[in-house]
């Protein structure tokens, strides 16, 4: 039998052209996680405001952990507090470009919490927005329901909320803390050198050399 050629400096090893990039694998997971918590959120918003749909409607406010939390069903045609509510086709515009921003940072995010962060903010968004287009009086001037109350019932302390509003604010305050700690959306962090994964490929490379 003749023996195989030594694989010389141009040669690939069998299956290196098939293989998958380092790089790509966190970009990759990222952005599955980016949108299959965005689908989470925006099923579990819908859900709930079909219950509360169902359960409150031409009901008194349900009083719950002695007082902390009302369940107080109403539909909301503008902001926190009503505002802009002269103004409902506004928000759908708004929306469209906050998802067609996440959109965008998700062909090149590499970073887990950034996808979770940009994940709660891109469901919460979807979830109020599908109020704002399907829910009546009409297309893109639907009123947004809205069902949690803390401390009085029907906001009268605080906006009444509901699951996408929690997303949205948890989203952005996770963003906040990610951006005050340095951590970037391709993995890296600001005063703490590269990222892990670019030290994995370069450690490589440097490998691939010496043999």
């Amino acid at each position: 039998m003749s023996e195989a050629p030594p694989a010389g400096p141009g040669s690939a090893e069998p299956g290196a052209d098939s293989a998958e990039p380092r790089s790509g694998t966190p970009h990759r997971r990222a952005a599955a996680t980016l949108f299959g918590l965005a689908l989470t959120v925006l099923a579990a918003d819908a859900a709930t405001k079909h219950l509360a749909l169902g359960a409150l409607e031409d009901r008194e406010p349900v009083r719950l952990l002695g007082g902390a939390v009302y369940l107080s069903l109403t539909r909301n045609s503008g902001a926190a507090w009503s505002i802009g509510a002269d103004y409902t086709w506004v928000f759908p515009l708004i929306t469209l470009g906050v998802v067609g921003w996440i959109v965008w940072m998700a062909l090149r995010l590499r970073s887990l919490p950034w996808a979770i962060s940009l994940g709660l903010v891109l469901g919460g968004a979807l979830g109020n927005f599908a109020d704002r287009v399907f829910r009546a009086p009409g297309w893109f001037v639907g009123h947004v329901v809205d069902m949690v109350s803390v401390f009085a019932p029907y906001g009268r302390v605080f906006p009444v909320f509901n699951l996408a509003d929690s997303a949205l604010v948890c989203g952005v305050l996770l963003a906040l803390l990610l951006e005050l700690t340095g951590r970037q959306r391709d993995g890296s962090r600001i005063g703490h050198g590269e990222s892990s994964d670019e030290a994995a490929a370069q450690a490589d490379a440097g490998q691939r050399e010496r043999a």
